[in-house]
């Protein structure tokens, strides 16, 4: 009952969701917009606050922000609730997306029409790539973390430990310098760290379940292997979905391709990469968060085996990627006071955020050397108009207003029309 008095806000919120297309930039616009000019559910402050804790931990900022806002206003409960309608629509959209494709696929049916939406990702990738070089990189050390991101990125982009490794080493890294951030004299008080134990238990238990049945060929191994991919996923990414993209196109198109992979005869989940890249352009035509692309993901490496696995596929993948978000951050945000009062938080935020960028530089070429340079009968013509929509897309997000889904859909008319 105490929940009816949130009735409203709840409103609130989906109209939010069904209305915030443009990723976490253009997200954090619309809560400003709704949250706080419209409704003052919380000040500016509040907001901007919330977001720079957010964007501290891994997962889905966006996601984030808007589920503390619900936390603020009634609590867990109301957090929850937030966070299902956040996150239901763009969900179920890209999940019925898994069967679409299929379907097309089943069916002969021509889908030349997502014929460009792979170049349109690649260079979706550089813009995100771009803005956030204005802001993280500014100085030698982020300079000097983002050139060997790039390249480590780009040459061992088929390890899939490479982008916690190099996350990890840049936060070591600026933490060597007091210079640019000094240390603050007030002392914190301790912090209880039961709650993160929790959350590193979660992600222990799943690796090792994942590990096992697969070891041991278990008859449901691979929607085992569905939900620990993701949460795995919703747990490392720093940087949004512009930086989880390449970590499950690592995970589910260059990794099965690998030699080690092949020569084991391991049945690991796989999908090819006209789908995923499909999947990850549609994903920003669509209101909601980008982390989305999971529902598709998860639907789409289990698409062989029926359509109830599928649907629960879908399922397992939205809830793996986004459960360490919702625990990270209803973990951590009763203790964020006192975390702020650790400057190594901070000096380990300046590398990361390096890293974040170099890992989508070094994501960008090696995704546009995959859509461009694989296919050895593409023709000149082929080549020449996936560059234009590559540097198109670009351009068109950098330099004008233009919103993305009107982008999404001119490259599926252009691949009609061409």
């Amino acid at each position: 009952m105490i929940l009816i008095r949130h009735i409203p806000f709840l409103k609130a919120v989906l109209y939010y969701t069904i209305t915030a297309f443009g990723g976490p930039q253009g997200h954090y616009g619309m809560m400003l917009k709704t949250f706080v000019k419209q409704r003052r559910d919380v000040t500016e402050k509040e907001l901007l606050d919330l977001v720079s804790f957010c964007n501290m931990l891994p997962g889905a900022s966006s996601t984030q922000t808007i589920t503390l806002i619900g936390y603020k206003r009634g609590g867990v409960p109301l957090a929850f609730i937030t966070l299902l309608i956040w996150i239901l629509p763009a969900s179920i959209l890209m999940g019925a997306l898994s069967f679409l494709l299929i379907y097309f696929d089943n069916n002969a049916i021509d889908a030349k029409w997502f014929r460009f939406i792979q170049p349109m990702a690649v260079g979706f990738i550089a813009f995100s790539a771009m803005r956030l070089f204005k802001i993280a990189v500014n100085n030698t050390i982020t300079r000097v973390i983002l050139v060997i991101v790039s390249l480590v990125t780009f040459f061992a982009f088929k390890s899939p430990w490479v982008f916690p490794a190099v996350m990890l080493c840049a936060g070591i890294a600026t933490n060597f310098s007091s210079k640019r951030i000094p240390k603050k004299a007030a002392t914190p008080k301790k912090i209880k760290w039961i709650d993160l134990v929790i959350f590193l238990s979660i992600f222990a238990i799943t690796g090792y379940l994942s590990e096992t049945a697969t070891r041991q060929n278990w008859e449901n191994r691979k929607i085992i292997n569905v939900f620990e991919n993701h949460y795995r996923f919703g747990s490392l990414v720093f940087g949004g979905g512009d930086v989880l993209m390449p970590m499950m196109y690592e995970q589910y198109v260059v990794r099965p391709q690998t030699k080690r992979v092949q020569e084991s005869k391991r049945d690991v989940l796989k999908m090819n990469k006209e789908e995923f890249l499909t999947g990850s352009g549609i994903v920003r035509a669509i209101p909601g968060p980008v982390f989305s692309v999971a529902s598709f993901t998860g639907g789409m490496v289990m698409k062989n085996e029926g359509t109830a696995i599928h649907i629960l596929a879908c399922l397992l993948g939205a809830i793996g990627v986004f459960l360490p978000s919702a625990l990270l951050v209803l973990f951590f945000f009763p203790v964020w006071n006192n975390l702020k009062k650790y400057v190594i938080i901070f000096r380990s935020l300046e590398g990361i955020n390096a890293a974040v960028v170099g890992i989508m530089v070094g994501a960008f070429f090696y995704l546009a050397k995959d859509v461009l340079f694989t296919d050895v009968q593409i023709s000149f013509t082929t080549f020449t108009l996936d560059v234009i929509v590559i540097i198109a897309t670009f351009i068109l997000l950098e330099f004008t207003k233009i919103r993305s889904p009107f982008i999404v859909l001119a490259c599926l008319l252009l691949g009609l029309l061409v």
